[in-house]
């Protein structure tokens, strides 16, 4: 009976867990990229989120992408191909996934990247053309809490590892780290402690196998008060994030300061910047400016009522670039879309909406393509420098050269138009448009203006018309110098009509679903206002995220009750029967006190202390245990940090046993030793272990041991031994002083075969993670181990397709591409992780201390 009751108690507490399923609020995909949001589970200390699609299969998301906003979580899921996906998700709930709750199908787009930024092959960010990360690619995680103390072993720098986002840039400046560097910025970021002049700054040597991503995760990532700043760097993308309040010395949202090419800017929101001390800076100075840079690309930005949106060019002369804007929605901002010097321009498919000093401007020689833009209500929709609109006086109906130059009073270059559509329907901003030679007599006076000289554009009937050698800027007599007719010159591009540009840059435009930020203008006195908007200032001075909380991150500043792990050990994985490390956690703010869920049990103890407001966690575990530790006051948010304690068997499937003679002579908890030790030293180098002492295998020796599974077990000798060793009665031949070899589970004996001196031992079991691997037989060894900053792969048989790392809780951490003889695991927290290492031949799982 006692039985029965006890049976019922744990199938009745099984089912109270597994009960708890996730009510999903929405799903959606959107470009290369998917996110879901659900409603809090009960009880429920964190959440496992998968896709599946497109070849994936419950892929595993990183424990940052997911994140509460009080009423609700929120998981995006970037760097995904184009297609369609489900998304699953599952609360944990005392260390135990719950019932899983799947979205229907979602369907995933790809990024438009069209433009000169792709020329001649490149691809610019960490991203392959698929959208998913270039292999090898490292991806860090930049937050409110981690801005700081996020650290990256960066190849070349000094000190390493360089520790802080800017410190990190700083280490890829160089050029000589050539992992892809994927930067993922969550939620509301203010100033670092370390910035130059107020800005981020992304420089690369220009290496041409070096590629940098700075990305904004889901619709609210924001830049506040400093900006970003490329220089001498190639290969760059910037995608998704919202810059406003800008306060750097540069004065640019995202500014391309010199000697850059490749670069892709695009799905970003630009905000007002804190005004300058020049009177047009009353808005910030520039927001997505480019000068000294060669093909690049800025796409599917949204500029909000910006001042000075997008500068081209400075002192170029005769070294002119390419550039494209394309899908851009200039959203009732004043000028500059662009104001070109030099360069040649691709600008295409556009938005001009509610502009009330001008478009586009040309002028020092540079030749501006506008093919396919909606222009509605913009006044000046493009201007040559000083020559027709640019110049003339309404009231004087006259050129007026002197008083009236609109942007510039430099000799002019030129532009070709096609198929753009001018809607002035609501008329407030007398849109004015002279095209060349047009015949009306408004731009033909006598003795004042002629449309063959005080023209606007040249516009063309075909996309593919030249423009004459013989139409000439009035100011320099420069002439336009049809790149976009040159095969060699041009990319491959569908442009869309403007009516359905319009539509799409509307849905596209910014971050994604639009951003968290929502405003609305009011046409009908924005359009002509040039003013700083200042309900609009007002609510980006005060905007403050609703982000609550990171998953696997201590709680972020917006929670007044806090809740500290102070020692970094809140999961632990130890041996049987040995004590675990010593588990301080530290409550504030408004918090009163905190509640403890999980504990005591299982040899492990609480102790609080409430006036120190403390909790500490200390004993022996008996068994494998979860627990979590919630704040508890009369404001603020809670806050909840939790952990599991994981007691590995002496000799289970869970760990590698290893036996260092240099470290431990001959004690040893899992081997059972006899024999004697050389009194001489020797000298051996392996995994990355300076080896001395080492154990005479004689006749007297023997060495016993139990496995519980079939084990991979290596043995390492002085390098110039290629003798004989018995294990388990047969004789194995070293290779360059080393064995691996595969045993089977149970007892294990390893004697004299030829006289040698054995310096290290290991076994390592053939550990799963619930998926039937076939386990290599030829050893792929990993090195250091322990490791600090980067592991080691070495065998030169193997060809590896593919490398997943998973903390002990079975999250995936990492995974990188093939044929990599280097992981960087510098950026995980110290602890053990399982190492499944994919090659043709089989999958080879190893356990690896991370310090």
């Amino acid at each position: 009976m006692k039985k029965l009751l006890l049976f019922l108690t744990i199938s009745l507490a099984s089912v109270q867990v597994w009960a708890q399923q996730v009510s999903i609020n929405e799903a959606a995909g959107w470009l290369e990229s998917a996110y879901v949001k659900w409603q809090p589970v009960a009880n429920a200390q964190s959440y496992n989120v998968y896709y599946t699609g497109m070849g994936i299969t419950d892929q595993k998301i990183d424990n940052q992408l997911i994140r509460s906003y009080g009423s609700y979580y929120r998981a995006d899921i970037p760097g995904i191909k184009a297609g369609a996906y489900t998304v699953k998700i599952k609360p944990v709930i005392a260390g135990v996934e719950g019932t899983s709750s799947t979205t229907a199908s979602i369907t995933v787009k790809s990024h438009d990247r069209a433009g000169f930024a792709f020329s001649n092959g490149r691809i610019p960010g960490a991203y392959n053309s698929e959208g998913t990360p270039k292999n090898g690619a490292v991806i860090i995680y930049i937050t409110e809490t981690t801005k700081n103390t996020v650290s990256l072993a960066v190849t070349g720098a000094t000190p390493s590892p360089s520790v802080g986002l800017q410190s990190i840039l700083d280490g890829y400046k160089k050029g000589k780290d050539l992992r892809p560097l994927i930067v993922r910025m969550i939620g509301q970021i203010t100033d670092l402690d370390y910035m130059l002049a107020g800005d981020i700054v992304i420089e690369n040597n220009n290496a041409a196998a070096s590629y940098i991503t700075v990305e904004g995760i889901g619709d609210d990532a924001v830049a506040d008060g400093w900006g970003i700043r490329i220089k001498n760097a190639s290969n760059i993308e910037i995608r998704n994030i919202g810059t406003m309040n800008c306060n750097s010395g540069e004065g640019d949202n995202i500014g391309l300061q010199q000697s850059n090419d490749y670069v892709w800017v695009h799905n970003c929101d630009f905000f007002y910047g804190n005004a300058g001390s020049d009177a047009d800076q009353i808005k910030g100075d520039g927001a997505l400016d480019s000068k000294k840079s060669n093909y690049v690309t800025f796409s599917y930005n949204h500029f909000w009522d910006s001042g000075k949106s997008n500068l081209l060019g400075l002192s170029e002369g005769a070294n002119p670039g390419y550039i494209t804007y394309h899908h851009n929605w200039y959203d009732h901002s004043d000028s500059r879309h662009p104001r070109v010097r030099y360069y040649s321009a691709h600008i295409y498919n556009n938005y001009y909406d509610g502009n009330s000093k001008y478009g586009s401007g040309a002028t020092l020689g540079s030749s501006l393509f506008m093919e396919a833009n909606y222009f509605r209500n913009a006044k000046n929709p493009m201007l040559i420098s000083m020559q027709g609109t640019d110049i003339w006086s309404g009231s004087k109906q006259a050129n007026d050269a002197g008083n009236q130059g609109t942007f510039s009073n430099e000799a002019g270059g030129s532009i070709k138009a096609f198929n753009n559509t001018l809607d002035s329907s609501i008329g407030t901003n007398s849109m004015r448009f002279v095209a060349y030679a047009d015949p009306n007599p408004l731009y033909n006076i006598a003795g004042k203006i002629n449309s063959t000289t005080d023209f606007d554009a040249y516009v063309a009937l075909t996309r593919n018309e030249q423009v004459p050698a013989t139409v000439k800027s009035s100011s320099g007599g420069n002439t336009y110098n049809n790149f976009d007719t040159n095969l060699a010159i041009m990319y491959p591009y569908i442009p869309d009509s403007p009516e359905d540009a319009k539509t799409k840059v509307m849905q596209y435009a910014g971050r994604i679903n639009g951003g968290d930020f929502k405003f609305g203008f009011d046409n009908a006195v924005d359009d002509t206002s040039y003013a700083v908007n200042i309900p609009l200032k007002n609510a980006l001075i005060g905007y403050k995220t609703t982000l609550k909380a990171i998953q696997g991150e201590q709680t972020i500043p917006t929670s007044s009750q806090t809740l500290i792990a102070t020692t970094n050990n809140i999961s632990q994985e130890v041996a049987e029967n040995t004590s675990i490390e010593s588990i301080v956690l530290t409550w504030g703010g408004d918090a009163t006190d905190v509640t403890i869920s999980g504990l005591p049990a299982s040899g492990i103890s609480v102790v609080k202390n409430t006036s120190a407001k403390t909790i500490t966690i200390s004993g022996t575990p008996t068994a494998t245990l979860s627990y979590s530790v919630t704040t508890i006051g009369t404001a603020g948010t809670p806050t909840i940090l939790s952990g599991t304690v994981t007691v590995i068997p002496v000799g289970s499937a869970s760990g590698t046993q290893i036996h260092n003679f240099t470290a431990s002579i001959k004690e040893s908890s899992f081997y059972n030793i006899t024999g004697n030790m050389n009194a001489t030293a020797g000298s051996v180098s392996y995994s990355d272990l300076a080896l001395t002492a080492r154990l005479k295998i004689e006749t007297s020796t023997t060495i016993t041991y139990t496995t519980t599974n079939e084990s991979t077990l290596t043995l390492v000798f002085d390098n110039t031994f290629s003798g004989k060793v018995k294990i388990n009665g047969t004789n194995y031949t070293a290779s360059a002083g080393i064995i691996t070899i595969t045993v089977p589970a149970g007892n294990n004996t390893i004697s004299k075969g030829d006289t040698a001196n054995l310096y290290y031992i290991s076994t390592e079991y053939k550990t799963t993670l619930g998926v039937n691997d076939n386990i290599q037989t030829k050893k792929i060894i990993l090195y250091p181990n322990p490791v600090t900053d980067y592991l080691n792969i070495s065998n030169s048989n193997q060809n590896i397709e593919n490398v997943m790392i998973y903390n002990m809780n079975g999250s995936l951490v990492k995974t990188t591409g093939k044929d990599i003889e280097t992981i960087d695991m510098s950026h995980l927290t110290p602890g053990n992780y399982l190492i499944k290492l994919q090659t043709a031949e089989g999958t080879s799982n190893q356990i690896i201390i991370k310090k």
